[in-house]
């Protein structure tokens, strides 16, 4: 079973491990375009327990970091009301590379390049546990949601949309 792989450090994983963040590994098959859904299945995991890495930008293309739930999209007006922006939008996937370091389908909040405010849907804090990007295509971390705010500091928000 391929679960058990072991995958190389990322600097995501050795953030985490740094600050004495406990964390599962998860790999899956990547594939393209498959998104949270994709993950969710091959784990067997709630898609909704599975948070995407968003790389954004306001209107002075200053980068942020948007933690969703995977079967959520991001209302950009609403978030951009909530933090003080006029507008926001996802960053091109190579300008997202640039800000973060990881390839766009790996990124991961943890170890970025650049540091950036690190936003987070509030009912992701709720949760028990959350699979999130650890830093390479094919591979989550399944952590505590607390590492959000206590290691990233991020801001919760409410800008959920429901997909489908």
């Amino acid at each position: 079973m391929s679960k058990n792989k072991h995958v190389s450090e990322t600097p995501a994983t050795q953030m985490l491990r740094q600050h004495r963040i406990a964390f599962g590994e998860h790999v899956y098959d990547y594939v393209d375009h498959g998104g949270t859904g994709e993950s969710a299945r091959q784990l067997g995991v709630p898609e909704h327990d599975v948070v995407k890495t968003l790389i954004m930008e306001d209107e002075r293309a200053q980068p942020l970091v948007v933690l969703m739930h995977g079967d959520c999209s991001v209302s950009t007006k609403n978030l951009a009301r909530q933090i003080g922006c006029k507008s926001v939008q996802p960053c091109k996937p190579e300008v997202a590379q640039r800000h973060s370091g990881y390839l766009v389908g790996g990124t991961s909040p943890f170890g970025t390049r650049k540091r950036m405010p690190v936003y987070v849907e509030a009912s992701v804090l709720e949760l028990e546990r959350i699979y999130i990007n650890g830093g390479k295509r094919g591979y989550l971390v399944s952590l505590a949601p607390a590492a959000l705010t206590g290691l990233l500091g991020a801001t919760p928000v409410q800008c959920a949309l429901l997909d489908g």
